[in-house]
């Protein structure tokens, strides 16, 4: 078993460092700016509506975000970005040669008000079958704790599925009570650096109070022998990044 391996499936995550060069993120971070500006011009709602009983302890009315999903679709530069050789070596090494793309996400935490996330565990939202289901979130620009940079609980992902899991419900509070935000691991990460972490992972972030903007895109994969449980209603690209999608089909192929 490599390294990467071995910590990811202790820790439940694996922070891999300068997975990006300093010329690729200017170009990453040009396009992810001009992504932003796009949104906006189009007038869409582009806020994560989170609630609830522990979003009310830690954020405040003037919060905000920016978030889309899929930003290979707005850009080629980040369509390269997500198949660049090392990052997919990494991935590799953690779900194995056949690689599939779910969906990724951009969010722009501003300066002062950004928006925080309560302590949740992601596979609610995308179930798939075998359970194999990651993200990795690339950061786009420098994250420390004062800018409400990720934080993750090592070792949660053993907990496996847990009901209820979206830190927006009266019935998460028992858990979230065993795994509060504010003993949560600090995950701060510079520029090019790649924090991979299983969707079981219970992770979730503070606000940015800071004077500077938080960047990142977060890329959802699973291995090409998994698939997402029928009916779930998310964006799912179905790409085979890297290998072999074992659930390809013509009606597949052909969706929308």
């Amino acid at each position: 078993m490599s390294e990467i391996r071995q910590v990811f499936e202790e820790n439940g995550y694996y922070h891999a460092r300068a997975v990006f060069s300093p010329a690729e993120i200017a170009v990453m971070a040009s396009e992810f700016d001009r992504i932003v500006d796009q949104l906006e011009m189009t007038g869409e709602d582009t806020e994560v509506k989170f609630s609830g009983p522990e979003m009310a302890k830690i954020h405040s009315a003037d919060d905000t975000i920016v978030h889309t999903h899929n930003v290979h679709q707005f850009s080629g530069a980040w369509l390269r970005a997500i198949q660049q050789d090392r990052f997919l070596d990494i991935t590799q090494e953690i779900l194995g040669g056949n690689i599939m793309l779910h969906h990724s996400k951009l969010f722009r935490k501003p300066a002062l008000h950004g928006l925080p996330f309560p302590m949740h565990q992601d596979w609610g939202y995308f179930p798939s079958i075998k359970d194999t289901m990651i993200a990795a979130m690339i950061h786009v620009a420098d994250a420390t704790d004062a800018m409400g940079c990720l934080r993750v609980y090592p070792g949660s992902h053993r907990l496996g599925r847990q009901a209820d899991t979206s830190g927006q419900s009266e019935k998460t509070a028992g858990l979230l009570r065993d795994y509060p935000i504010e003993n949560a691991t600090i995950v701060e990460a510079q520029a090019g650096d790649v924090v991979f972490f299983h969707y079981f992972t219970l992770h979730g972030s503070m606000p940015n109070r800071s004077d500077r903007v938080r960047k990142t895109v977060i890329v959802q994969m699973h291995a090409g022998d998994d698939h997402v449980e029928p009916g779930v209603n998310h964006p799912n690209e179905q790409m085979a990044l890297r290998g072999w999608n074992f659930h390809a089909s013509r009606r597949s192929a052909n969706r929308g």
